[in-house]
């Protein structure tokens, strides 16, 4: 199985994490080796987090309706006084609370409480849709990964994660590793259901492309096309992989890290300013993906100053 931003399960659903949560979670009392008792903890996430119930519809259809106009808003940061030595901004209150130790690997741990954990705490993470061709030309390829980031520009490099083996790689994986390109193209507000979509666990060989409705863009350097419906796309070149093995099942290939250098930007002509140097947030309205089936849009921003020493 691909590692893409949704499970198996949970493929053709998402919630979009700035609308009001249906209910809340409570967790059953357990004890910690280390503080005792613990208190209920009340979660604010969504019931659907990892698991879309018959009833999705319903909890679906019980919340407010997508607000397509709303604007990009900068607020005050939390505490404009700060100054240096200050520390959190809470008054001390985060000092109160206590940690539950996680040993990863713990006797009788699966792996999808890790799994669970990262993605639902490492949050917000950038989306990329990856579009990759094979290397005969024949069948193209469109899927999501949330295992990625931007490492440095000086050249630009991308790394992207695949949960499997190159052995076993299945669709842009396999791709990649054999043409050695890809086009990385950014998710936005208005295409976030079709970018879904594409999570779809289809054979090789049968496009994601027309699962979606995208329309496919001509790349410049690379094979693979670009998403025409997104406002920022990478075409990159494939540095290098990197094979990781399980740590519970010793000589099991479980994951790969792919690093990419782009070569080509493409930005929507209204999004870019005139020295091609940034990209409007007021356009892009990027999608980033949260815990379980939800996604996050990006509304609020404040602004920091860097410190100079």
């Amino acid at each position: 199985m691909r590692h893409s931003i949704l499970s198996n399960f949970s493929r053709f659903f998402y919630t979009i994490s700035s609308l009001k949560p249906f209910k809340s979670r409570t967790l059953s009392r357990r004890l910690s080796p280390v503080l005792g008792p613990s208190p209920y903890r009340s979660f604010s996430q969504t019931s659907t987090m990892f698991k879309v119930g018959d009833d999705f519809e319903k909890i679906q259809a019980s919340r407010p309706d997508f607000k397509h106009d709303v604007p990009v808003t900068f607020s005050k940061p939390p505490k404009p006084d700060w100054k240096e030595g200050d520390g959190a901004n809470d008054g001390g209150e985060s000092l109160k609370k206590n940690h539950v130790e996680i040993d990863p690997h713990e006797d009788g741990r699966p792996v999808t409480s890790n799994y669970k954990l990262l993605i639902s705490g490492m949050v917000p993470r950038p989306i990329a849709l990856i579009s990759t061709r094979s290397k005969d030309g024949k069948t193209t390829n469109l899927a999501p990964f949330s295992y990625s980031q931007v490492i440095n520009h000086d050249p630009p490099l991308f790394v992207v994660g695949f949960v499997g083996s190159l052995e076993k790689a299945k669709d842009t994986l396999k791709n990649l590793a054999e043409t050695e390109e890809c086009v990385i193209n950014i998710i936005s507000e208005h295409f976030v259901e079709a970018a879904n979509a594409t999570a779809i666990n289809t054979p090789y060989g049968v496009s994601e492309w027309d699962v979606s409705g995208l329309t496919q863009a001509p790349s410049s350097v690379v094979q693979a096309a670009r998403v025409k419906e997104s406002i920022m796309s990478v075409e990159g070149k494939l540095v290098e992989t990197k094979e990781f093995e399980s740590r519970t099942t010793p000589g099991k290939k479980t994951g790969v890290l792919a690093i990419i250098e782009g070569v080509r930007f493409w930005v929507r002509d209204d999004a870019i300013n005139e020295e091609k140097s940034i990209v409007d947030l007021k356009v892009l309205k990027p999608i980033s993906r949260l815990g379980g089936i939800s996604y996050g849009r990006t509304t609020d921003a404040i602004e920091i100053p860097r410190p100079q020493f």
